[in-house]
C-alpha cells in the first residue's frame, strides 16, 4: 500500500493509490491556505491528489499546479489536474482527470501519452466501458450519496456502482458524499477507494480527518491487513 517511484522522478500509479484520494475545493479555505490544507491531506496518509479549480486565470492555475506538484511528490503521492489538459501539460503533472462533459478521454490519453494517469468520471455502465476503451486508467464513479460541492449531482444506487466495478477491469474510486459514517456502506461493491472533497477539507483537524478515513478505507476495501 506504499506509493513508489519509476524512473526520471515520475511517480507510479498503481491501484492502491485510489485508497483515499483528496480533490481540492477552496470553499474551506481562510483559516488555512489551500497548500497548507493539502499538506495536512498529505500527512495523514492520502494516495492520490487532484487540484481542481474551477476559477483560476491559467497563468495562477498553472503557477499552483506546479506548487501542489512539488509538495504532493514530497509525500510520494501523484498530482491529478482536473479537466485542464493543458495546465497537466506545462506543469508536467502526474495525470488528468476527465468529465463526461469535457474531452473526450480518447483525446486527452492521444495529447498526454500513454505515462500519463488518465482518469475518467463513469455514472454508467456503458460510458465506463467505453472509458476504459478510450484508454482510461480509472474511473470516478457517483455521487454515491449525492454531493455537497455539486448540487446537481444525482445519487447513485449501489447497484450500479457495483455493476460499474464488475463492467471494467481499470480500478473504479467511489466519490460523492462519501465520509467516515457512510463510507462502509460501500463495503463490497468493488471499488478500490474513496474519493471525498469536504470529509477532508472541511474538516477542522484535516489530518486527522484524513488518518481516520484511510484507516475506514482500508477496512472498506479489505486492505486493513496490508
Amino acid at each position: 500500500m506504499t506509493n513508489s517511484w519509476k524512473g526520471g522522478g515520475k511517480l507510479k500509479f498503481d491501484s492502491s493509490q485510489l485508497l483515499l484520494y483528496a480533490v481540492t475545493d477552496r470553499t474551506w479555505t481562510g483559516r488555512q491556505s489551500l497548500y497548507e490544507q493539502v499538506e495536512a491531506a498529505l500527512k495523514g496518509g492520502i494516495n492520490l491528489l487532484q487540484l481542481r479549480e474551477k476559477q483560476l486565470e491559467k497563468k495562477e492555475f498553472l503557477e499552483e499546479a506546479r506548487q501542489m506538484k512539488e509538495l504532493a511528490h514530497r509525500y510520494r503521492v501523484p498530482l491529478i489536474i482536473n479537466d485542464n489538459v493543458e495546465v497537466a501539460m506545462l506543469a508536467d503533472a502526474d495525470g488528468v482527470h476527465v468529465g463526461q462533459g469535457d474531452m473526450n478521454p480518447a483525446q486527452v490519453r492521444a495529447m498526454i501519452g500513454p505515462e500519463k494517469i488518465l482518469g475518467v468520471t463513469a455514472k454508467t455502465v456503458e460510458q465506463a466501458v467505453l472509458a476504459q476503451r478510450q484508454g482510461a486508467d480509472y474511473l470516478g464513479s457517483g455521487a454515491v450519496f449525492g454531493s455537497t460541492t455539486k448540487t446537481d449531482a444525482r445519487p447513485m444506487d449501489l447497484e450500479t456502482l457495483q455493476s460499474i466495478c464488475q463492467a471494467v477491469s481499470i480500478p473504479v474510486v467511489a466519490i460523492g458524499g462519501i465520509q467516515e459514517s457512510n463510507l462502509m456502506q460501500l463495503a463490497g461493491s468493488g471499488v478500490y477507494g474513496i474519493a471525498v472533497v469536504s470529509a477532508i477539507f472541511a474538516a477542522v483537524d484535516i489530518q486527522a480527518a484524513a488518518e481516520q478515513l484511510r484507516k475506514k478505507g482500508k477496512e472498506m476495501t479489505g486492505y486493513e491487513n496490508e
